[in-house]
């Protein structure tokens, strides 16, 4: 998603600047007067792409906010429920602990009613009588032991119970997050979307026709290695990708976003990617743009809101932005925070 100009800085000599040069049709000045931002023989046309750009950036960065409340709900509700479980089972040792108190209470009335000099003397024999206190003694005992350790019980039950609450608190706090982020992505796109229509046919339909193009395919037999079998393998997954649409928020493998495509592609060769770009971009080792291979995540812009997979030739696989699919463009098509190797 985002800003994908295909111009951009000389990079490495290795092939890692090389652009395909502009695909999309320059829309008119018209289309930006749709967001009446200035009237329409006011705007350059290139201002008018440029909001477009500007759009689906800010846009993507919704998304990735998105991602992260939407993967923190459904981390909180696993604790939620982990935690619920705990508090069952404690629940049922405190159950039990008073149930075998109420027990030995019964059992010591019914041994030690009496005062011990007059149950000395109805006893059968002092022996009898030493017998029986000797039980007692042990019951008090044990009585002690119970009673202490259903204290330890109910302060864990009250501990639990007070985390679990915290734990809701903070869901209901993500959930009110992951729809405060879905309006501003709905927003953005609806305005995008808006600016788009409002272009001449021929114009719109040349930005469409480049934005659903899986672009041209590179030659790389030969261009790069990637550096282990498990990154061969999420390659050859996000090429097995290659035209499936841009769908925010989506993990595939119908739709992808830009980490979501990580996430999947990487998943098939057996690494654990975390959700968003953001977090991506400290899954690993990062290495120079230079010395980049096949399979790295090549993260874009300073707030790391993009990222795309290197394939070697100078070019990476990436989810765009709505509207687009998954394709082939090259590395420096906007500016490159960093580079990490899973």
């Amino acid at each position: 998603m985002g800003s994908h100009r295909r111009s951009g800085p000389a990079l490495a000599p290795s092939g890692l600047g090389r652009g395909r040069g502009a695909t999309v049709a320059v829309v008119s000045a018209a289309a930006a007067a749709a967001l009446g931002v200035v009237p329409a023989s006011a705007v350059p046309h290139d201002d008018a792409r440029a909001t477009v750009d500007r759009l689906y950036q800010e846009a993507e960065r919704a998304t990735e906010a998105y991602d992260k409340a939407t993967e923190q709900t459904g981390s909180l509700r696993r604790q939620i429920g982990q935690a619920q479980d705990r508090i069952a089972r404690q629940q049922g040792r405190v159950n039990a602990l008073r149930d075998a108190l109420g027990a030995l209470a019964g059992a010591q009335y019914r041994s030690g009613g009496l005062d011990p000099t007059l149950a000395l003397l109805f006893s059968d024999s002092p022996d009898a009588y030493l017998d029986r206190a000797a039980a007692l003694d042990r019951i008090g005992v044990h009585q002690a032991l119970r009673l202490k350790e259903l204290q330890s019980a109910l302060r864990e039950l009250a501990q639990e119970r007070a985390e679990a609450a915290g734990k809701c608190a903070a869901l209901e706090k993500s959930r009110k997050a992951v729809t405060q982020h879905k309006k501003a992505v709905e927003r953005k796109l609806a305005a995008a979307r808006r600016l788009l229509n409002s272009l001449p046919t021929a114009q719109r339909s040349a930005y469409e026709r480049a934005s659903r193009s899986a672009g041209d395919v590179p030659d790389l037999r030969g261009v790069a290695v990637a550096p282990d079998g498990r990154a061969a393998a999420a390659v050859a997954a996000a090429r097995s990708v290659l035209g499936r649409p841009y769908v925010w928020g989506a993990t595939g493998p119908v739709g992808f976003d830009c980490s979501g495509l990580m996430q999947w592609s990487y998943a098939h060769a057996g690494i654990g990617l975390p959700r968003t770009s953001q977090q991506q971009r400290y899954a690993g080792r990062q290495v120079p743009l230079s010395e980049a291979r096949p399979g790295d995540l090549v993260v874009y812009r300073d707030d790391a809101s993009h990222v795309a997979m290197y394939v070697g030739g100078g070019m990476v696989i990436h989810a765009p932005h709505p509207g687009a699919v998954v394709r082939y463009d090259p590395v420096g098509m906007m500016p490159v925070s960093s580079v990490t190797r899973p």
